[in-house]
């Protein structure tokens, strides 16, 4: 029996989404996943679906996605059994319940119910769906997608005309169909009215839950514009929303800042002059049906045509920092300013007696800019818009920020890479192929909710409720290879935990400092500090945007594996969100390459597996059964064809037999290629069981041990239709970056997974000789290794050899490697966390010095690694010095 807790800790007020994760079971343990069943806390069978994410190479489950749907009163924690757990042996006893999610297909459309809310999805047109009710009544219809595109941004222009586009649906497929989860996904691009240009193609997924009566909705988007010609100046979700009722009987709610409110009617009927009563009052404030016009005062009832109806609200957030609220009477007439302020929730409501609808967008403000819209609600037909990209913002500009500076040739360019880091080449600085994905929650009312709960369901759409089993018992099932809960057992492991801790914080502190937001750029963090201006080198090449440089993501997810902290999950969610989005391309000849670290998340022309790697995406699918996530590792199934069409290291291969690919013969590299290669066939082999992902996988294990110098060999050569090495290459060339993009934990999982004694022995002789001295490496293989740099992450590959040979001597040097710091972080100022005061800096801001994000990313997996594999040899301190307080 498994316990699941709350992420938040405590559970959510209500849950009326329900709600989905994944879990994992030790291998053979569990027969699949139509075996499991979840129950409450005191032990009742709870309605539930569950489905396989993986399975073990012996055909039993590895990790299952699970849902429950929509409750009152979701229990404190919940337990997954399966057939292992129980006498009988046999299947989950069916649980007695109403008949749950139910979907009904015609030629037309698509109809889902989840017994409180009703939705029909037309297969084609303009709309995501022509109709959504709830107990019979319409409070939605018409969703589509909608944006603005403009094509002239010169200066001193004025406004240039912008060009109106709405969704074209081409498919409708029905993902999973229930009892209690059903996922409908809608495909289409963005037409212009005269259909003379399609561009933007989208992918939504509906989310619908037994008894829910709110959908969760995923939009996913790829930019395929001409960024010199091109510029998005809107994107957004409409909804028509019919109201009946008398304007006085029609409310408004738009969520402030900090949970707060505008509650509001159309016709407003508090403040006035004459009074109409207080029964009149009270019940418009609280949403309720006002008494009927022969209790009012007739100084008001008598008067009513001259209260102004308040057609049109507008609430735009265009940076992290501010959020403004007005309002007006109808087109043509002024607005007027309601208030402001500084974060807003991202939720909206319009409803009457008969119902409403809300729609709140998960992470509004740290998106910028985004803005919501109520018009027409004086009409019978009004419409609601969540703005994911603000029509009041500046145009969105995706133009390469300089002009080349002369590098035109190989040369130059490696010149510039000598000076600012960044790996130019004309044309490479292209976003065509870049995606974004957005998560919103729309929400069908039988009537106006109270304020309470209208803050209630604006929280479950910003932080939505999950559940996710312990740290001990992920560790236990055997998942991700080397690491183990936090322990705090003694002084010397405690002051590791402690600096993990401040790291984490520290970023998590950038984040908010620098105002690390936007549309295409929250998620992602900077690559390394400017100590002369005090700020991060957000202008300067290589050196500003991360895209994942040297695995940050993976240290956010293993630090979360071992710690459980619901603030942890969130930053790397976002991080996986943005560099599985941003910071890859979708379509193109680069599809399923990654951009490295730039000024822009698309601007260098290093165009890589490392970055685009599933070995960052498959934390958060596996925990949480993420659809869109899964998409993303799909795409990456054939990314071995990539090296068709563009050689990594074209600029600076030496040997142009190693790269043939008329020939199909590929130069690929042992480290950070075969990595992501690596991650991405055992990840799709696990998924999918496909053959050819299998065989590629082991194929290449088999390949790499029978090389005479395996690893240290640096590069093979790839035949792209057997997917195999040749194995007779006898070089030895290391690289300092060949481990550090998740080749170090795939390979740890691969070695306890699937037998292979040459392909251990050939991993083992790498983890042994990288930070052997020059003498134990001559000796050998013949010849001291070059290029060993990043000596601190590196010691985590001494561990792992000290821990599966058992050599406290091994283990000895990796704590030593381990505390000399390597090269680029400095280990006793690595936690200095110091203030930096104005005239300085824009505003106070804390800084670390030396640190840079890459280096914190390997120092905490070197950290969490070497703790689980040689953490019982630890020394008696790690010489670390105590953080020095802020000043």
């Amino acid at each position: 029996m498994t316990q699941l807790r709350w992420i938040d800790a405590e559970p959510p007020v209500r849950l009326s989404s329900g709600t989905t994760w994944g879990m994992p079971f030790q291998r053979g343990t569990a027969a699949g996943a139509d075996h499991l069943q979840v129950r409450d806390m005191n032990g009742v069978a709870v309605n539930a679906q569950a489905w396989p994410l993986a399975t073990w190479p012996d055909g039993s489950l590895k990790w299952a996605g699970i849902a429950i749907g929509a409750t009152d009163q979701p229990s404190d924690a919940y337990h997954v059994t399966h057939s292992t757990d129980r006498h009988d042996g046999g299947p989950a006893a069916a649980v007695e319940h109403s008949p749950g999610v139910t979907v009904a297909e015609t030629d037309d459309a698509v109809t889902v119910s989840t017994g409180m809310l009703d939705m029909v999805i037309p297969r084609r047109g303009e709309t995501l769906f022509s109709e959504l009710r709830r107990a019979g009544e319409a409070v939605a219809k018409d969703a589509r997608l909608v944006s603005l595109l403009q094509n002239n941004l010169a200066e001193g222009a004025g406004s240039a005309p912008r060009e109106a586009y709405t969704s074209q649906v081409s498919g409708v497929t029905v993902e999973q169909r229930g009892p209690v989860r059903a996922v409908v996904r809608i495909e289409g691009r963005h037409s212009a009215k005269d259909g003379s240009r399609e561009w933007l193609p989208f992918t939504v997924r509906l989310y619908f839950y037994e008894g829910a009566s709110s959908i969760r909705m995923m939009h996913s988007f790829i930019w395929d514009g001409n960024a010199e010609e091109d510029f998005l100046a809107g994107l957004g979700v409409e909804f028509t929303v019919p109201l009946a009722s008398e304007l006085h009987d029609r409310h408004v709610r738009i969520a402030g800042a900090d949970g707060g409110f505008l509650v509001e009617a159309v016709r407003g009927l508090t403040g006035l002059r004459r009074d109409p009563g207080e029964a009149v009052r009270a019940g418009q404030i609280a949403g309720e049906a006002t008494p009927p016009l022969r209790e009012w005062s007739p100084l008001v009832s008598e008067r009513l045509r001259l209260i102004p109806s308040w057609n049109d609200y507008t609430l735009t957030q265009l940076t992290a920092d501010g959020f403004e609220l007005r309002k007006r009477t109808a087109p043509g007439h002024g607005w007027v300013g309601i208030s402001g302020g500084t974060r807003s929730g991202g939720f909206c409501s319009l409803s009457d007696l008969r119902g409403g609808f809300g729609i709140g967008v998960r992470d509004f403000w740290q998106s910028h800019p985004g803005q919501l819209d109520i018009r027409g609600a004086a009409t019978s037909n009004a419409t609601v818009t969540a703005w994911l990209y603000s029509p009041e913002a500046q145009p969105m500009d995706l133009r390469f920020y300089h002009d080349g500076l002369g590098q035109d040739t190989f040369e130059d360019q490696l010149e510039g890479l000598e000076i600012t880091y960044e790996d130019y080449e004309p044309g490479f600085g292209n976003p065509t192929g870049i995606a974004r994905t957005h998560e919103l929650t729309l929400y069908a009312y039988d009537s106006t909710p109270s304020t309470e709960s209208l803050a209630a369901d604006a929280r479950a759409a910003s932080t939505p409720p999950l559940l996710q089993p312990s740290p001990e018992y992920l560790h236990q099932a055997g998942v991700f290879g080397d690491w183990a809960p936090v322990d705090r057992s003694t002084p010397v492991r405690a002051e590791l935990e402690d600096k993990l801790d401040f790291l984490f914080d520290f970023y998590q502190g950038q984040t908010e400092q620098r105002r690390w937001y936007g549309f295409w750029n929250y998620g992602d963090v900077m690559h390394t500090y400017d100590t002369d201006r005090h700020v991060w080198r957000y202008d300067v090449g290589g050196y500003a945007w991360d895209n994942s440089e040297l695995s940050p993501d993976l240290w956010l997810w293993y630090m979360y594996l071992r710690t459980g902290r619901a603030d942890v999950f969130r930053y790397a969610e976002a991080m996986t969100r943005h560099t599985g989005e941003v910071d890859v391309y979708h379509l193109g000849p680069w599809r399923g390459l990654g951009s490295r670290h730039n000024v822009q998340h698309w601007g260098c022309s290093a165009k890589q597996l490392r970055i685009s790697t599933p070995a960052y995406r498959r934390f958060y699918y596996y925990l949480t059964a993420d659809e869109r996530t899964g998409d993303l590792l799909t795409e990456l199934v054939d990314s071995d064809r990539n090296f068709l069409g563009l050689d990594p290291v074209r600029k600076v291969r030496p040997d142009a037999d190693t790269y043939r690919p008329d020939r199909g013969a590929l130069g690929v590299g042992l480290g950070t290629d075969w990595g992501s290669l690596a991650a991405t066939w055992l990840t799709d082999w696990e998924r999918t069981g496909n053959p050819r992902s299998r065989d590629r996988l082991l194929g290449t294990m088999a390949d790499i041990g029978a090389l005479k110098y395996g690893f240290l060999t640096g590069e093979a050569l790839y035949d792209l239709d057997a997917g195999r090495f040749d194995a007779g290459r006898e070089v030895i060339s290391v690289s300092h970056l060949s481990a550090v993009f998740g080749l170090v934990e795939i390979c740890s999982e691969l070695v306890s997974l699937v037998p292979d004694a040459a392909f251990e022995r050939a991993w083992m002789q790498y983890c042994r000789l990288f930070l052997a001295t020059p003498e134990e490496q001559a000796a050998e293989v013949g010849q001291p290794l070059a290029g060993i740099y990043l000596t601190q992450a590196h010691s985590r590959l001494t561990a792992y050899a000290a821990a599966k040979l058992g050599s406290p001597e091994l283990a000895s040097l990796a704590w030593d490697s381990f505390a000399e710091g390597g090269e680029n972080l400095n280990h006793a100022e690595a936690f200095t966390l110091r203030k930096i005061l104005p005239p300085y800096v824009l505003q106070p801001v804390d800084e670390a010095p030396t640190v840079s994000t890459n280096d914190t990313a390997q120092f905490g997996l070197a950290v969490i690694q070497n703790l689980a594999l040689i953490g019982d040899q630890l020394p008696p301190s790690t010489e670390a010095p105590e953080e020095v307080p802020a000043s």
